[in-house]
C-alpha cells in the first residue's frame, strides 16, 4: 500500500528529526568502539554512510517539497480554482 503524500511528508520529519541522530550517534559509537582508524579512512567511512543512511528512505522523500498533488482536486477529478481575487470579499 503507497503512502499518501501527507503521510510521507510525516514521516519523512520523523526519520528527520528522530532517526538521523540516531544514526549518527550509533555511527559514532561503533567507530569509537573499534578504535579511531586513519583520519583518511575516517572521513571514507563517515562520508559513506553520510550516503548510505538516506537509500533505504528515498521514496519517502520523493516529492515532498512539492505542493500536495491532491490539494485543490475536486472528487471528480478536475481542479479547483478556488475563489478569485474579484469574488473573495
Amino acid at each position: 500500500m503507497a503512502l499518501s503524500w501527507k503521510a510521507r511528508r510525516r514521516w519523512a520529519l520523523v526519520v528527520l528529526v528522530v532517526g538521523l541522530p540516531v544514526y549518527i550517534i550509533a555511527v559514532v559509537t561503533v567507530l569509537n568502539m573499534i578504535g579511531r582508524p586513519g583520519l583518511l579512512v575516517e572521513l571514507l567511512v563517515y562520508v559513506g554512510l553520510g550516503i548510505a543512511w538516506i537509500l533505504p528512505f528515498k521514496k519517502l522523500f520523493l516529492g515532498i517539497g512539492q505542493p500536495d498533488p491532491e490539494a485543490g482536486k475536486t472528487p471528480g477529478g478536475k481542479q479547483d480554482r478556488g475563489r478569485d481575487k474579484d469574488e473573495a470579499g
